[in-house]
């Protein structure tokens, strides 16, 4: 009942600084431009942002700071759906299902989907944040290497789940991918791997290779086609969902909201991680499981719920412990600092009233996120009605451009354009991208912790199965990986008796 009441003295101190409230709407608007540009993510203006915050009141800057980090992570949804092209890694999830849905006449529909499952997503996870901070935070502290290791192992075996066409050719995309990933630095020695004597892969490139196999992919594949592909554009329709079509994806995205929250207070963890493995679970739970992949609302919601819900997560460990959930509260774990404030549990102490004003701007800001998403989205759904002869050179520069912006390098579009040819391949062959980006993700997080576990075990193997939580979450990765293969060689001998009755007609 305190928090409660805290919270209620920090929605009536944000109304009399009607200068915070100006700012939260600036900074969710500038997240959700942010979001759009492929390589332009949520980190980049958080970081850009931040030295013009110095200076600033507490409550306005760090409003602002969070208003950019809500919108990064909601807008990468757009171009994920309307182009196949993920604005930020965690919107790789979204476009699984998003862009078929497209392709289907139903853009319209679906944005309004994300839109819905991102402000609930992120709401949620305030709300824990305000009122179960302590408790989740304390379970994440929990999570040391060998948790953290077991965490990637089981996002790993999620490539199975997103292989629809083939398993095995999502397993080999998935080994590719963590091939690529022990590119650079060797996490325990620091000494370069595999880099070829180039400095700029002294860490593995992820974003570049990410918008090269789905945005310029689907450019050089778009550039390959005669006919333009434009049935969808007549098709929007409406933009919110229908209340019997919503109704049905609810519980997707409250256990998705709740996923991302658990997975977001564990540090290390992001958006990125909380979408695959929420979309894993949606599937794991649906009773269309054929339709994800091919286009899935089920899918849309839970990946974006679960990377909005990752925002609130994040948070919690930052605030309560001073360590970082993701990149981007590390970033603005600096601006904390900035502003004079040390995160930690003495924060609530001797800044309660503030800590609290500032929750409170935080939903403020995904009210504002929900009424500019779903105010802009009959502009931006009009993307899908230009010419391809525009669209795809669009496409294209935008990937170049959001490409180089990253770390100014030539080299990084190089890697880029060559990963765009790889996928274009891969579609050729029906070999599914997301496993490679999946495996960059969590390859680097599944090696350094390993290595961190064993040797702090002196060598030993003992933390694999001798601690709990590590135990329960190898359980489940082995069986998400061997619950399709069970599933597929269950249904072959009811494959071959169909068949046989048929024959025999």
């Amino acid at each position: 009942m305190q928090d409660f009441s805290m919270l209620i003295n920090g929605v009536l101190a944000l109304f009399d600084q009607p200068m915070s409230l100006l700012f939260a709407v600036l900074g969710v608007t500038l997240g959700v431009l942010l979001g759009i540009l492929p390589g332009l993510t949520a980190t980049m203006g958080v970081a850009i942002l931040l030295p013009f915050t110095f200076g600033m009141d507490p409550v306005p800057a760090l409003l602002m700071i969070s208003g950019v980090y809500f919108g990064g992570i909601y807008g990468g949804s757009i171009t994920a759906i309307l182009l196949n092209i993920p604005g930020t890694p965690a919107a790789a999830a979204t476009a699984l299902d998003g862009y078929q849905l497209t392709r289907q006449g139903k853009a319209g529909v679906t944005l309004g989907t994300a839109t819905l499952s991102s402000f609930i997503g992120g709401t949620i996870s305030i709300l824990i944040l305000i009122f179960m901070a302590p408790l989740l935070a304390d379970f994440a502290l929990k999570f040391s290497a060998a948790e953290n290791f077991a965490l990637a192992v089981f996002g790993l075996s999620i490539i199975v789940s997103i292989s629809s066409h083939s398993m095995l050719k999502g397993l080999i995309a998935g080994g590719i991918g963590l091939l690529i990933a022990t590119v650079g630095l060797d996490p325990m020695s620091g000494y370069p791997r595999f880099t070829g004597g180039f400095n700029e892969l002294m860490s593995v490139p992820f974003i570049p290779i990410m918008i090269g196999l789905f945005a310029a992919s689907e450019a050089f594949k778009s550039l390959s086609e005669t006919q333009a592909a434009r049935s969808s554009a007549s098709a929007i329709g409406r933009i919110i969902p229908s209340w019997s079509t919503f109704k049905g994806l609810i519980p997707t995205i409250l256990r998705s909201a709740g996923l991302g929250s658990f997975i977001g207070s564990i540090p290390g963890a992001g958006a990125d991680i909380a979408s695959f493995v929420a979309y894993n679970e949606a599937k794991r739970f649906s009773k269309n499981k054929e339709n994800f992949g091919k286009g899935e609302l089920q899918g849309v919601a839970a990946a974006e719920s679960a990377s909005n819900g990752c925002t609130g997560g994040a948070l919690l460990p930052m605030l309560t412990l001073g360590i970082p959930g993701d990149a981007v509260t590390a970033v603005m774990l600096g601006a904390l600092v900035l502003q004079g404030l040390q995160p930690g549990p003495m924060l609530f102490a001797e800044h309660g009233e503030l800590v609290f004003t500032v929750f409170a701007g935080m939903l403020f800001c995904y009210l504002v996120l929900l009424a500019i998403g779903l105010a802009s989205l009959r502009v931006v759904v009009k993307i899908i009605r230009i010419p391809k002869a525009i669209l795809t050179p669009t496409i294209l520069s935008l990937c170049v451009v959001g490409t180089y912006a990253i770390n100014n390098s030539v080299f990084d579009i190089g890697i880029m354009l060559a990963a765009g040819i790889a996928g274009y391949f891969m579609q050729k062959r029906d070999f599914p991208p997301s496993p490679i980006v999946l495996a960059l993700i969590m390859g680097p997080m599944a090696e350094s912790n390993f290595r961190r576990a064993l040797s702090l075990q002196g060598g030993s193997y003992d933390f694999l199965y001798t601690r709990p939580i590590t135990v329960v979450l190898l359980s489940i990765a082995l069986i998400t990986l061997s619950y399709p293969i069970y599933r597929k060689l269950r249904s072959k001998p009811k494959a071959e008796a169909a068949a046989d009755t048929i024959s025999g007609h």
